[in-house]
């Protein structure tokens, strides 16, 4: 079983021209297909979410250099663009789909491209692409309240159950926001493993409910993306991220505490 830090590498739209509102987190096509090469040049073994979360639970084993790939939000580039790739290289790659963002009955409002139909998310699924959860309309889950929170992660649940025929195992917190009470909502819902940001490998010390991962943003040249799958200058290459990410934590931190009613106030600070 490997048990050191696994790169879970997060993806988001493939697309040759994305809309602005996606363009920065989107990867063009020929960059991926040659990330994916380099995965399979230096020895990595793409697995699912799952597939890492049984395994440091104690179940199957890893491969001898494991990778996470994974898609968050489901754009519909992902089945154009990517599922061919991952096929050639017989690699496994997990989908976290915002089930109200997927274009079919379903659907709400919000989406910020050109999303995946059901039917594309079943194909992925035959493919052997693991299907997780990533909230029903994609919000910040840490500033809702109890009731919409677990609308939001019991329902992205249950669309994918009765879609897919089983239930998801795997989460990732839309924006990579979460909380105690968060994580929580999203055990007792039934997932077994939640994904967060970071720009970090994940370790099996964070916790089931809080995995780190590492951006690939469109900007990402092959140089550094070999650094990020092999561990090298997180901390430099995504050190005004972190820094943003905390202020923004006590931004979000202080909006919680202003919505909550005076005597609970007094209790919380």
């Amino acid at each position: 079983m490997t048990t050191g830090p696994v790169p879970i590498l997060m993806y988001h739209a493939v697309a040759h021209t994305p809309a602005r509102a996606t363009r920065a987190l989107s990867v063009a096509p020929g960059a991926f297909a040659e990330q994916m090469a380099l995965l399979g040049e230096r020895g990595f073994t793409p697995v699912s979410c799952a597939r890492l979360a049984d395994a440091w639970r104690g179940g199957s084993s890893l491969p001898p250099r494991p990778v996470v790939v994974t898609f968050d939000d489901g754009y519909e580039g992902v089945h154009r663009h990517a599922l061919p790739v991952l096929d050639r290289h017989g690699f496994a790659a997990t989908l976290f789909a915002a089930t109200g963002w997927l274009r079919g009955p379903h659907q709400a409002a919000g989406a910020l491209d050109l999303m995946l139909d059901w039917g594309q998310v079943r194909e992925l699924a035959k493919a052997g692409v693991e299907i997780g959860g990533h909230s029903h309309t994609h919000p910040q889950l840490d500033q809702l309240s109890d009731a919409r929170l677990w609308f939001e992660v019991a329902h992205c649940r249950d669309l994918l159950t009765a879609e897919l025929g089983r239930p998801p195992v795997s989460f990732a917190y839309p924006y990579g926001y979460s909380s105690r009470r968060v994580r929580r909502v999203v055990r007792s819902a039934g997932f077994g493993v939640s994904l967060a940001v970071g720009n970090a490998l994940a370790a099996r010390g964070q916790g089931p409910y809080a995995l780190r991962r590492v951006t690939v943003r469109r900007s990402t040249g092959i140089e550094e993306f070999e650094r990020l799958v092999s561990g090298r200058a997180l901390c430099r290459d995504f050190a005004r991220d972190r820094a943003l990410t905390k202020g923004y934590a006590l931004v979000r931190r202080s909006r919680q505490l202003s919505r909550l009613p005076r005597q609970v106030l007094r209790k919380v600070t």
